[in-house]
């Protein structure tokens, strides 16, 4: 048995993370500290996407825009707003995927965001266009 102070067993270091890490994340190991904040950058540029989608949709629903009708104009952004919520989700979703695969030494996860926001993207830009033009 070792006797180190923090011991639990004698093979194996006591676990000084958190318990909200421990339960996020019960499995592998600690990543290398630069992987780990890479992937929380990656995380907030996630969430900065979301923010101007969320202001976005509030722009459209806030001001008047001439030719398009008020109903469409709610339509298309609450279809914004709904999708900075979407992006807002998906980036936390992303995150803990990410770092339980940097963890355990898995492969990392495809990253299923980036074509639900190019779809919203397109989505709400063919909406506009076609309630503008016609």
């Amino acid at each position: 048995m070792s006797t180190e102070p923090g011991s639990e067993r004698g093979d194996e270091r006591a676990d000084e993370r958190t318990a909200f890490a421990r339960r996020l994340f019960p499995d592998g190991e600690e990543p290398d500290p630069r992987f780990t904040l890479a992937n929380e950058r990656t995380f907030l540029a996630w969430t900065r996407t979301a923010l101007a989608f969320l202001a976005g949709g509030i722009a459209l629903a806030a001001f008047e825009i001439q030719g398009m009708h008020p109903r469409h104009q709610t339509a298309v952004a609450v279809l914004v707003i709904l999708g900075g919520v979407a992006i807002a989700g998906g980036a936390a979703v992303r995150w803990v995927h990410v770092e339980r695969a940097m963890r355990t030494g898995k492969p990392l996860p495809v990253p299923a965001i980036i074509p639900v926001l190019s779809l919203l993207v397109f989505v709400a830009l063919a909406i506009t266009i076609v309630l503008i033009v016609v």
